[in-house]
């Protein structure tokens, strides 16, 4: 809609002129459950807001995405709601210094995620609300300014159906029929929340004594939808909420906030999670429904830390704009791992870090649409593709880096300074580097310049030079630029790294038997320490992982890593060791069937769970993007048979008995392999130790059902057996996996042409439509997508927009001809969004990437 996608000026515009007091909000929910009686379903939404104007019969607007308004009045004058409000502002003219603002609105119930969130739960028709704002979606909810820097204390109350629960950011009580909430501190409308309906809900307590003598006492609670009540490991919730509260209190000397602790696990949601002060969401698929590794449980501690230390980080002080928008979710995602080290049973989270979250980082980074962390954001479209690898994992990969850089009680002072200082308030790039000038004592604006205000990542390549009698006589470390087409990325930059070398034992395991740290800069720099050393068999350029960087390898390393993988016995260096040789892959410098046979032989032997399952996902991604096409029948093969045999060999019962049992049923490609999955369901062939569970079952029919041997009735009988939101999406993505024409249409226009589907369901229909298996029958929508994607963007939510856009690409039709089709569209949109153009490009990118890869690996058979 015209006047939806604010822009950076108009915000800079509107806070120079406007200040806010404060909000009252009232809205009215009981029309969520009952029939509907046709047409968008929609709720009551009254808003006041009190502020302040610099100038004196100036004009201004606030922001509403609404159905409908009843009434806006401004400073006591009713104004006509069909000449002010157009569908996405409300015109706001003649501003006296001081302002009351109140608007009656319908305003729409989601089904995108979006605003605020109806869900039904087919398993006992019960309905379910959330908001979600994040970057601009509180306005699909209430009337307001729209914008990171102008906060305000907010006061909502909510009538909700006699039987629910209403949560929001500050504490509530139920008096005559209305839920209302203590006011909030000065708060951004994006990290407002309301959650209602009849959730599980299970209390508990934290409390500290400060040196001083005071105790913050601190209300926790924790919620989920009845159904996955049975399933809600609360105490676990409960104690990572508790280590994190000790651990931020003692590191940040600022005591949390924002009075209670709630979290919220809630369905359909597009997110991770999201920061709300009070009322954290997170996406209910946290709560685990069968069995899973301990990397899951791992991942979500990282979360609940992520979204804690974003109570100080982005709640208590915030951007002015969401070109800063780092300044909350790097240090959020740094501290999530550093918490999780320091504070919870997940001693080994930065091996997680260095494996997961950094692979996310350096694909980003390397995408045409690279960008500095500190990102040039237009407008909010700018905005929501922000959040991303670069914003998040670069940003915490490079505040690691400077950790290492300034040090670390260095770091922790100045993020104290910072808080006390900005408290409540808004900040930009230059309030933080100022505190950490103070308390490192280092020039920090030639740091920043390098590492936040540059694009791109580094290579690193160790060149060694040896005596004769077998010593080091020269260990240099070459560093180079990025290359990114179509920009110039030519920035080097200093690295503070550790420099490990490493040879075999007695025994046969390959150690490291000298480290040295050292500052590397400009194009290469020789590491004089190791002058005289034994002469390594592997030698790792960032050990320890300290700097964000990719990783090379001199030829008698990578010799090493080829035979003796497995040999390293350090998992944090293990972990850099197999991220380095996937970079390598992507790059198109080390064949796909080398990594594949690397995987095959060594993977096994991974004992760190996270690290394997990261392992196997790249070993599938290899095989369907990467492999040479005269090789993938031969690799699908070899995977499917690696994994049944580690399948076989683990032990039972183990956490990598089950990941072998997710990648033998990713992999199934044999009529064998089918024969045994289907065997597995039947309770006719079992694993000593395996335990089929639900989310197991559907793990097993995807792959079935995606080669025609689970056919519409398997699957439905499968959902009467797990008749809940879970098994309808499982059961939805699996019709949608199945090998035929009329299906693949079917799919295409439920998600394309059809506004039925939930985000959810929308989610689950394109991951089912988009298998590998399938590159000829998936052929047709080639020529399609092109056609529809700018309507879709035009016509549908950004989210969903989105996830069109990004998951019916057609990367399976990975031959020149889709580049040429996608140049095609790019030059005849040039004026198309550039949100838009973006994620076409992205596409294209990844696309041209695994040609090379396939060349690359082609070339390994001739050669």
């Amino acid at each position: 809609m015209p006047g939806e996608n604010l822009s950076r000026d108009e915000a800079r515009e509107r806070a120079a002129l406007l200040s806010v007091d404060g909000y009252d909000v009232s809205l009215d929910v009981r029309s969520a459950v009952g029939e509907g009686e046709g047409g968008p379903r929609t709720f009551r939404s009254v808003t006041t807001i009190r502020f302040r104007c610099s100038e004196p019969g100036a004009s201004s607007f606030a922001d509403l995405i609404a159905p409908g308004v009843t009434a806006v009045t401004l400073n006591g004058k009713d104004l006509d709601p069909g000449e002010v409000f157009d569908g996405t502002r409300i015109a706001l003219e003649g501003l006296a210094a001081e302002n009351e603002l109140v608007v009656d609105a319908q305003c729409a119930y989601s089904r995108t995620g979006e605003g605020l969130h109806r869900f039904v739960d087919p398993e006992d028709g019960e309905v379910y609300l959330y908001t979600q704002y994040e970057p601009a979606d509180s306005r699909r909810v209430f009337a307001n300014f729209e914008q990171p820097d102008l906060k305000a204390p907010f006061r909502f109350e909510v009538r909700a159906p006699e039987e629910w629960t209403v949560w929001s950011n500050g504490a509530g009580e139920l008096t005559d029929g209305v839920w209302r909430f203590a006011e909030t501190k000065p708060i951004s409308t994006y990290i407002t929340c309301v959650v209602a309906g009849p959730y599980h809900y299970v209390t508990d307590s934290y409390s500290r004594t400060f040196p001083d003598g005071t105790t913050l006492d601190i209300p926790l609670g924790a919620m989920c939808r009845k159904g996955l009540a049975p399933y809600f490991d609360a105490d676990d919730v409960f104690l990572v909420t508790k280590q994190g509260l000790d651990f931020f209190h003692e590191h940040f000397d600022y005591p949390y906030p924002f009075g209670k602790y709630d979290q919220a696990f809630v369905p359909e949601y597009n997110l991770g999670a999201m920061e709300n002060p009070g009322l954290v969401t997170f996406r209910e698929e946290y709560i685990f429904r069968g069995k899973v590794t301990q990397a899951s449980y791992e991942a979500r501690a990282n979360v609940i830390l992520h979204e804690m230390a974003h109570m100080w980080f982005g709640d208590l002080v915030t951007m002015v704009w969401w070109d800063d928008l780092w300044l909350k979710e790097s240090f959020a995602d740094f501290m999530g791992t550093f918490a999780n080290v320091g504070a919870t049973r997940f001693q080994n989270a930065w091996t997680t870090f260095a494996n997961r979250r950094k692979a996310w980082a350096y694909r980003a980074d390397q995408l045409p649409s690279t960008h500095p962390i500190t990102a040039d954001i237009r407008d909010l479209q700018d905005a929501k593709l922000n959040f991303d690898g670069i914003t998040y994992a670069k940003g915490a990969s490079v505040l690691k880096q400077l950790v290492a850089y300034v040090g670390q009680d260095a770091f922790l002072e100045g993020a104290r300074r910072y808080f006390k200082r900005n408290a409540y308030g808004n900040t930009r790039l230059g309030d933080l580097l100022s505190v950490l000038a103070e308390t490192s004592g280092r020039d920090m604006s030639a740091w920043a310049r390098k590492w936040l205000q540059t694009a791109g990542v580094n290579s690193l390549t160790p060149q060694v030079l040896l005596t004769a009698d077998g010593r080091i006589a020269e260990l240099a470390v070459v560093q180079e630029a990025a290359v990114i087409a179509p920009a110039d990325h030519p920035e080097l930059r200093p690295h503070r790294v550790a420099i490990g070398l490493y040879g075999r034992t007695a025994e046969g395991a390959l150690e490291r038997y000298a480290r040295v740290e050292a500052d590397v800069d400009g194009p290469r720099t020789v590491i004089a320490e190791l002058a005289g050393a034994e002469a390594p068999e592997l030698v790792l350029v960032n050990d320890d992982d300290l700097t964000y960087c990719k990783i090379r390898f001199d030829d008698t390393s990578l010799a090493t890593l080829r035979d003796h993988l497995g040999a390293l016995t350090d998992p944090l260096a293990r972990a850099l060791c197999w991220s380095a040789l996937w970079n390598l892959t992507r790059d198109a410098l080390l064949p796909a069937r080398d990594f594949v046979g690397l995987v095959l032989r060594f993977a096994g032997r991974e004992s760190d769970i996270g690290v394997l399952q990261m392992l196997q996902a790249w070993a599938e991604s290899a095989l369907v993007h990467y492999v040479a096409p005269a090789w993938r029948e031969t690799a699908e093969r070899l995977l499917s048979e690696g994994a049944l045999r580690e399948l076989r060999q683990a032990e039972p019962g183990s956490e990598h008995q089950l990941a072998w049992a997710r990648f033998f049923a990713s992999t199934a490609s044999a009529g064998s392999d089918f024969q045994l999955l289907q065997e597995l369901l039947a309770g006719t062939a079992t694993f000593d130790g395996l335990d089929v569970d639900q989310e197991l079952r559907w793990a097993f029919l995807e792959p079935l059902a995606a080669h025609g041997a689970a056919d519409e009735s398997a699957l439905a009988a499968e959902l009467a057996r797990d008749d809940t939101a879970s098994g309808k999406r499982h059961q939805v993505r699996c019709l949608a996996a199945r090998p035929s024409a009329a299906v693949k249409a079917q799919a295409w226009a439920q998600v394309v042409e059809s506004e039925a589907l939930s985000n959810a369901l929308v989610e689950a229909t394109i991951a089912g439509f988009a298998q590998a298996s399938q590159r000829d029958l998936l052929a047709p929508y080639a020529e399609k997508y092109f056609e529809v994607i700018a309507r879709v963007w035009e016509d549908r939510s950004i989210q969903i927009g989105m996830d069109v856009v990004r998951g019916l690409y057609p990367s399976y039709q990975d031959s020149p001809r889709t580049l040429e089709a996608t140049d095609a569209w790019l030059a005849a949109h040039a004026e198309a969004p550039p949100a838009l153009r973006r994620l076409v490009l992205e596409a294209r990118d990844d696309l041209a990437r695994a040609l090379r890869g396939q060349e690359c690996d082609a070339a390994a058979i001739t050669g």
